[in-house]
């Protein structure tokens, strides 16, 4: 055992045993699996505040991705911000003059943030703490030098608001958050930098809205309570409304008289609703976007469907996204920024068959410019097709899924077919839109089903709840449910099924290999929870507040009664019950899934004379970043599935 190494380094694959996996895939393709994981030429990019730079990332020979700026008055284009091994988490600009960006080490998701120029000078390390997880709270238009970040500096498991000086990196606390029995979870600055409201969570289960209803400007003014909601209702502050002399209405997201989630005006001060804004009958509303240019008013409304679609508000909107439509039919757009004069837009279009390509508009000429194409290498033409359907549970739940066929599949040529679980469980959801993934397994001729099993984000708040207590239960039944479904719908070979995935998914994957060992070929469990008791022990600290929920909505692990349920529904107990080949892979600094969870299953199958192959990387966290690994990862996966799939 090392002992500067995560995990037992005596378990993971030899080079040689993983380079015969990627061997076991003999197939020729027109499209290698670097064409898919190799990360785009150009990406990432955003337009500065008043428009006279371009930033964007660039990928170079070692798969690294730099920060570059074009100047537009100019012409010219500079390196910013090189990428060693310690990858860019992330950029944005600040101002005109300062870009912003972060960093964590290793994948640990301890993120520091850090100031540049956009000449590549004054380069600072604004929040150099070890061990700090820094997020971003507030850009402050009104004091430009100036931003509001949020880090768990003074105790691992609570995060306090800062008032940080862009240029110098000095710091100012906003706020005390003491008490992990009670902790802060949330802080509602307004555009002029004042502390407005927090939420504070109460038993590990409640969420307790308090508010400035005096002088907010007054730093030591009390707070009121406005609302007290349960994990399991959504009354969540989205902004403060600019757009009337009211300084206490507010945009809010709830669920309270709906079963989606809705988009609100509610008065904080009189704490009534004003005015319901928008709802749709089966998605939860998404957002808003407000035009500081023109006063503040709604310029749309977005949410997530079959597809993500955009409702435009204001008239000048209206006319945008006619003109963006029309420009782009048949293709999805977003905004991906515009300059505070609104003189010019950025627009990224993409779908299920276009991995995606940036234009800039120009609303004083009417017209566009094409950016990039992120992967041009990749023709539409060649793509495969991503159809949505839905079908009815054995329990009578409508469940959403997408389906990605390869071309050759048909009736009298059914295709392997992957089972595909996303991660969460709850919250998250399936989209819409190009999948590399689900690209490259069609181009081998797989196809791909995911499934928005209950518990999944986007649906409402019954179907969520729905998903309560039923990790390794009635979630498994939908993914089991709509396998059967497809097969009967489209030309899939059920004797040739797989099942993959990562965190919550690799646990599905995992689960379904233990409950139905007779369904599936295979299975990829990718930094995949195993055993309920570890994963509970090996949380991040800032996860510790949030326990209480965790109990009610997974499973109790102080209940006898839970404790059972949680040993039937962790793979790494129930191993003997796994009879079809597993492949693992895991990152070895993962803060959510610690590699013991990887450990563990491997160790207990290859105890009972399985071959378990087994991928760890010592540079990866929660999910593979480096192109090199990626690559790797999906290589050895490829040869998996053609071994067990196809041979």
């Amino acid at each position: 055992m090392s002992e500067t190494l995560p995990g037992n380094t005596g378990l993971p694959s030899s080079n040689e045993e993983l380079q015969k996996l990627i061997d076991a895939e003999t197939g020729s393709y027109a499209y290698s699996v670097e064409d898919y994981f190799r990360k785009p030429a150009l990406s990432a990019f955003q337009l500065s505040p008043e428009g006279r730079y371009l930033a964007f990332r660039e990928r170079d020979d070692n798969g690294r991705r730099p920060i570059y700026v074009r100047n537009f008055e100019t012409g010219e284009v500079n390196k910013v911000v090189d990428e060693d091994e310690e990858l860019i988490g992330g950029f944005m600009w600040a101002t005109e003059s300062r870009l912003l960006f972060v960093k964590d080490k290793g994948g640990d998701e301890n993120y520091q943030l850090y100031a540049i120029d956009p000449d590549g000078s004054n380069f600072l390390a604004l929040t150099p703490f070890d061990k700090v997880r820094v997020m971003l709270l507030n850009r402050l238009k009104e004091q430009p030098d100036h931003i509001i970040i949020q880090m768990n500096k003074d105790n691992p498991q609570l995060f306090e608001p800062y008032r940080i000086h862009i240029g110098t990196g000095e710091l100012e606390k906003l706020y005390e958050n003491t008490n992990p029995e009670s902790p802060v979870t949330g802080f509602h600055f307004d555009k002029d930098g004042h502390l407005r409201g927090i939420t504070r969570q109460e038993n590990g289960t409640e969420y307790v809205l308090l508010y400035k209803t005096g002088d907010f400007e007054d730093t030591d003014a009390p707070m009121e309570e406005i609302m007290r909601t349960s994990w399991k209702d959504s009354f969540s502050l989205l902004g403060f409304d600019y757009s009337t002399d009211n300084a206490h209405l507010a945009y809010v997201s709830s669920n309270l008289d709906s079963d989606t989630t809705e988009l609100i005006r509610y008065d904080l001060l009189k704490r009534q609703k004003v005015e319901s804004l928008f709802r749709d009958e089966t998605y939860d509303a998404g957002g808003l976007s407000t035009s500081r240019l023109r006063n503040f008013e709604i310029d749309y409304f977005y949410y997530t469907g079959e597809k993500d679609e955009i409702i435009p508000v204001s008239d000048t909107f209206k006319k945008l996204h006619e003109i963006f439509s029309s420009e782009f039919e048949g293709y999805e757009y977003g905004v991906a920024g515009h300059t505070d004069d609104e003189t010019r837009w950025l627009l990224i279009v993409g779908s299920d068959r276009m991995y995606g390509a940036y234009y800039l508009y120009d609303a004083t000429k009417n017209s566009f410019e094409k950016v990039a194409d992120l992967m041009p290498d990749l023709k539409e033409e060649d793509m495969a097709v991503m159809k949505p359907f839905s079908f009815t549970s054995r329990d009578g739940l409508t469940i959403h899924a997408y389906i990605t066929l390869p071309d050759i599949a048909s009736e009298q040529n059914r295709v392997p077919v992957i089972q595909n679980p996303h991660g969460g469980p709850y919250g998250p959801r399936d989209e819409w839109g190009f999948n590399p993934e689900a690209q490259l397994f069609a181009s081998r001729g797989y196809a791909t089903l995911q499934v928005n099993y209950r518990g999944s984000g986007g649906y409402g708040k019954a179907f969520y709840l729905a998903g309560s207590k039923q990790i390794g239960k009635r979630m498994l039944d939908d993914l089991e449910d709509a396998l059967c479904f497809a097969a009967q719908q489209f030309p899939i070979d059920l004797d040739r099924a797989a099942i993959y995935g990562g965190s919550y998914g690799g646990l599905a994957t995992l689960g379904s290999l233990v409950k139905t060992p007779d369904l599936y070929s295979c299975g990829v469990s990718y930094v995949g929870v195993s055993n309920l008791f570890t994963f509970y022990k090996s949380f991040p600290p800032y996860w510790k507040p949030f326990m209480g929920q965790l109990r009610e909505q997974w499973f109790d692990f102080e209940d006898e009664q839970e404790q059972k349920v949680m040993t039937e529904v962790s793979p790494a107990l129930n191993v003997d019950k796994i009879t079809k080949p597993v492949y693992v892979v895991q990152g070895a600094n993962d803060p959510r899934v610690n590699i013991d969870e990887s450990d563990q299953v491997v160790k207990n199958l290859r105890e009972r004379g399985y071959d378990v192959p087994y991928m760890v990387k010592y540079n990866e966290g929660h999910g593979f970043r480096h192109e090199e690994n990626r690559i790797e990862f999906y290589q050895t996966m490829m040869g998996f599935f053609a071994r067990l799939l196809k041979n």
